[in-house]
């Protein structure tokens, strides 16, 4: 959290830090340091322009400019101070963009200043954040017009008493041990022996309140929390939240000022919900940052792993080399050389990660703590000045732990093998070549499904895989526990096996081949068919003259021929229910209705050929017909 509390102009700890509209940090003292006056007849531009004083400073090009401007930058005037044109600047001394001092002044304005006034402010000062390189020209209240931030001021006075020495008993008589309890009704530190015998858990004394040495320190020097007042109207308190303005207001601002018609609600509300916001945005920070941890233990154990598997390498690679002939030492040589190289490759790769995974976890563990401080406070209006930019750097922090961030750049195998078969004259064409076998698939659940009898399977290659992949082999069983057949092999990742049986529970599993062979089985994946064919007709198998509405569950046709459709979902087995409604019934047409296969006529009476059985109905009784002949007729009473 220490990044946190340091001003980003002298680098030391915030000494009565002051808030800037940029919602940036920095000292007052430094404040007064960075200072920049500028002159009344001219502007920076126009002092470059004439060369006068330009090689003093660095004056920024002009087609920069607009970064800083209210009107490019989209940031307005703050209470009093508007936007400054761009002014000079240089280097701080921990690197950032500050202003220069200012401009010494004659002898007679040096004098050392009455105690507890402070010099002057020069005529059209001007002030740019060391952070954003926003600028601003003070007006007449100079720095006075910036609110103090006294969260910030009593979190840094907590971190730099929680670092101080340790206590001392109070009560030891030679060689004071350190304290481990203060009593706050006693107002007296105690050692643990020192306790026991002056402070015993019982009698009047049992109900003091003991606490920690470095929380009764602080106890002990808290001052009574003082009242905000505005910046504005020094004799009014704050109570109220500008929700357009995000500031705290006095009632004053709300009658004569530029917040009247302005929505505001009560501060104490503010300060809760704002509280709320800023714990909320540290939860998903903080598994962030869990994350990271167990992402950077995941990468040193890469790099030992790496470490094991490249000197193991090395030594197979040694001993075959060793075995050849002399012209194959010359090989061995490059051959070491490469393994070398990748190793490295590798090494540089996973370390370069950790080193950029542990600046950010130390970024982010930083502002967590330094944000956990900040909402110990109970300044609502110190607390508001400051709320907002934290909760956005908090959702900035955040954003920064995206997709892919914590995913490993670099696999700690090597995938490479010897082949020592050719014979001497090919010694100096001897390479590395691909002789492993693929990894098992992984199947992708999410996108697997079955719809009726219908089974779509996905899968794809474990991570970081780098071995070729020639193709895949799906597998599926029965339905009956029977065994594995192959029902496809290919190059996709994903295939639909139509025609299973309905009611039915399969077992499916793929693997993946190459040229070197094949590889293992996924794990088993069981999937279950629907119990009943649920369909509708199909429009890709209607006849033209056929019409389908009520989303292909209805079907006309006014065609004196006979028409067929057929329906989306077909079936090998089983016993199949569905019902039929006829809602118009005119010129005693004969429809009929029964199963057929996918390549039935579609312009003849189904049932008429040997690729389909069906009932028909004419006017007075139903038929069952297969191959032109009548089966099982019946009479049907009308």
């Amino acid at each position: 959290m220490e990044e946190e509390l340091k001003c980003p102009v002298c680098g030391s700890f915030y000494r009565e830090p002051i808030i800037l509209p940029c919602s940036h940090n920095i000292c007052l003292a430094c404040a007064r340091n960075i200072l920049v006056q500028t002159p009344d007849a001219e502007s920076p531009q126009s002092s470059r322009a004439s060369g006068s004083g330009v090689s003093d400073y660095d004056y920024l090009d002009l087609d920069k400019m607009s970064l800083y401007s209210e009107a490019d930058s989209g940031y307005g005037s703050y209470g009093g101070f508007v936007s400054a044109p761009t002014t000079p600047c240089q280097k701080s001394p921990n690197g950032v963009r500050v202003f220069p001092p200012t401009v010494p002044q004659p002898p007679q304005q040096h004098l050392l200043p009455q105690p507890g006034s402070l010099p002057p402010i020069p005529r059209n000062s001007c002030i740019t954040c060391p952070q954003c390189h926003r600028s601003l020209i003070l007006d007449d209240r100079g720095l006075r017009g910036f609110p103090k931030n006294r969260v910030l001021e009593g979190v840094v006075d907590r971190y730099q008493q929680s670092k101080a020495a340790a206590l001392k008993c109070q009560l030891c008589e030679k060689s004071p041990k350190e304290a481990t309890v203060m009593c706050e009704q006693c107002d007296v530190f105690y050692c643990d022996p020192c306790r026991l015998r002056c402070h015993p858990p019982r009698g009047p004394l049992a109900k003091h309140r003991l606490v920690p040495p470095a929380q009764g320190r602080i106890s002990r020097r808290a001052s009574p929390r003082k009242i905000s007042t505005c910046t504005e109207h020094e004799l009014e308190n704050l109570s109220m939240y500008c929700v357009q303005c995000k500031t705290p207001v006095c009632y004053q601002c709300l009658e004569e000022g530029k917040h009247g018609t302005h929505e505001v609600k009560a501060l104490g509300a503010m300060w809760k919900l704002h509280k709320g916001q800023l714990s909320q945005a540290l939860n998903g920070l903080s598994d962030r940052a869990t994350e990271a941890k167990e992402f950077l233990v995941q990468l040193r154990n890469s790099v030992q792993h790496i470490q094991e598997n490249g000197v193991e390498f090395e030594a197979c690679l040694v001993a075959q080399c060793d075995a050849l002939i002399d012209a194959l030492n010359r090989r061995k040589a490059q051959l070491l050389a490469r393994v070398n190289k990748e190793h490295e490759h590798k090494l540089k790769v996973v370390r370069d990660q950790i080193s950029h995974c542990t600046v950010k976890l130390r970024q982010t563990t930083g502002l967590m703590e330094y944000c956990l401080e900040v909402i110990k406070e109970n300044d609502p209006s110190g607390f508001l000045q400051i709320s907002d930019a934290l909760i956005r750097r908090v959702h900035m922090t955040e954003g920064q732990w995206g997709k892919g961030t914590l995913t490993p750049r670099m696999t700690s195998d090597f995938d490479l093998t010897l082949d020592s078969g050719p014979l001497l004259q090919t010694i100096h064409q001897l390479d590395f070549v691909q002789m492993k076998v693929p990894a098992a698939p992984m199947l992708q659940l999410e996108e697997c499904c079955t719809q009726n009898n219908s089974a779509t399977l996905s899968w794809k290659q474990p991570p970081l895989s780098t071995i070729t992949v020639d193709g895949y082999i799906l597998e599926l069983d029965d339905g009956n526990g029977g065994p594995f057949r192959e029902v496809y092999v290919g190059t996709e990742t994903i295939c639909t096996v139509d025609g299973l049986h309905f009611n039915s529970t399969y077992k499916s599993r793929v693997k993946a081949f190459n040229a070197s062979g094949v590889g293992q089985y996924s794990k088993t994946l069981i999937m279950q068919t629907s119990e009943i064919a649920w369909f509708t007709f199909d429009p890709a198998s209607a006849h033209p003259d056929i019409i389908l509405s009520n989303d292909n569950l209805t079907v006309t046709c006014n065609s004196y021929d006979d028409r067929v459709v057929l329906g989306n979902s077909g079936f090998s087995r089983g016993v199949h229910y569905w019902e039929m409604t006829i809602d118009r019934y005119d010129n005693h047409p004969d429809p009929a209705f029964g199963i057929a296969r996918g390549d039935v006529l579609k312009d003849v009476m189904l049932g008429k050929d040997d690729k389909a059985w069906a009932m028909y109905v004419d006017n007075n009784r139903s038929w069952f017909m297969h191959n032109n002949s009548h089966t099982n007729s019946f009479l049907q009473d009308k």
